[in-house]
């Protein structure tokens, strides 16, 4: 795959974009928690600032993304931050510091135009057979950042201040603008037989979706699996005390077993890819979630429950990779980013929900209760996808028929 440009370009950029993202993340928040005395109001506003943006932004950027040209606008999308990095170290180094909530609103505003694009050449340019193998190397990318990238976060921050910080994300960021300029020219695409027209374009998107049986399975098991992670993402504390007995450090040890096992299963996975179909590994991931999930909630064993981590964060991939590749192959290229745009806010729209939820039923019910009703969801999300392991069976046997 490192022989296609457009992988080995992408691929380098995303190392500094994704180092740049967690470089200003983890400034940002340690930085707003020592001003503000771990204000739990401005700690929550970052993440608002962080995730709002795919609610409001995801399908608009979609659109536009399937009407522009693809390196274009990922090149301009990194500029537009690497620029808004340095124009906020200049409120900052005036005293303004709530202008970092803007800073991380606008880059997540970015990435809902850049993001699609980096699909939209994919599909064009990477052969079928290899698009499994490629979402396994972007989430084995994504959960190394998520081992080191907190690290790296600290350190500079700890080290070196906030104003330092932001002179990182913003090279960092510029860094990746210059690898995607290096991107192939874009081709030139044909003239569209009607005038761009903003909400005709959407309306198409959404019926594209439901007209295509795959989306619409794929949709439904977005929402199911979306709810049943975000119900048991905050809980993870209460298991360590509550379940385990130990003290709230020990939960890093529970989320470095999980992004370890993350890491080593994108690798998996790319090893598996040409022998396993998407909706199979997103199948696989989704019921093994499931067990894992009811084992956690009932396990008040040290070593069984940091196992049951290292499970599910090895077979976590399989939900990232079997989705993105399914987008990908059930997608045509011209619809890539409303697809995106639509089914995306659905995972993360029903995670808040749950997120915001999990707390209020664990009062309510019990750890063991809301950990056994995400174990439910996972199953639910599994079942979504049915129809499709049916279809997928049914295209494979045939040719024997017809043989």
């Amino acid at each position: 795959m490192f022989n296609n440009p457009y992988v080995r370009v992408i691929m380098l950029s995303r190392v500094f974009l994704n180092l740049g993202i967690w470089v200003r993340n983890f400034a940002i928040l340690l930085y707003v928690t020592d001003l503000t005395q771990n204000d739990p109001l401005y700690v929550s506003l970052i993440s608002v600032a962080e995730y709002a943006p795919i609610f409001l932004f995801a399908i608009i950027g979609g659109t536009f993304a399937d009407r522009w040209q693809p390196k274009r606008t990922m090149l301009g999308a990194d500029m537009l931050s690497a620029l808004s990095v340095f124009l906020v170290l200049i409120a900052v180094h005036f005293g303004s510091w709530q202008a970092l909530l803007g800073l991380t609103f606008f880059s997540a505003i970015v990435s809902q135009f850049s993001q699609p694009s980096t699909m939209k050449l994919f599909k064009r340019h990477v052969p079928e057979e290899q698009l499994q193998s490629l979402m396994a190397m972007f989430q084995s990318l994504v959960a190394f950042f998520m081992v080191i990238g907190p690290i790296a976060g600290a350190f500079v921050y700890q080290r070196y201040g906030i104003e330092i910080s932001l002179v990182v994300t913003g090279a960092l960021f510029s860094g990746s603008a210059l690898f995607l300029s290096r991107l192939p020219r874009d081709e030139k695409s044909a003239q569209p037989a009607h005038k761009p027209d903003f909400k005709r374009e959407l309306t198409e998107g959404f019926r594209y979706v439901w007209n295509r049986p795959a989306l619409r399975s794929l949709g439904a098991a977005f929402t199911a699996a979306g709810l049943a992670a975000g119900l048991i993402q905050p809980l993870l504390l209460f298991v360590t005390i509550e379940n385990l007995g130990k003290d709230k450090a020990f939960l890093q040890w529970l989320l470095t077993a999980n992004g370890a096992a993350m890491l080593v299963g994108g690798g998996f996975v790319m090893w598996l890819a040409k022998k396993v179909s998407p909706q199979a590994l997103l199948a696989a991931g989704l019921a093994v979630s499931a067990i894992g999930t009811m084992g956690i909630g009932f396990s008040t064993n040290i070593p069984l429950t940091l196992l049951l981590q290292v499970v599910n964060g090895f077979f976590y991939p399989c939900i990232h990779i079997g989705i993105n590749t399914l987008i990908l192959k059930n997608t045509e290229s011209s619809f890539i980013g409303r697809v995106g745009g639509i089914l995306t806010p659905m995972f993360m729209g029903m995670m808040v929900i749950g997120m915001s939820l999990g707390g209020t039923l664990k009062g309510v019910f019990s750890l063991v209760a809301v950990y056994s009703i995400s174990c439910i969801l996972f199953l639910l999300g599994a079942l979504f996808l049915v129809p499709l392991l049916k279809r997928n069976a049914v295209s494979k046997g045939s040719p024997n028929r017809n043989n």
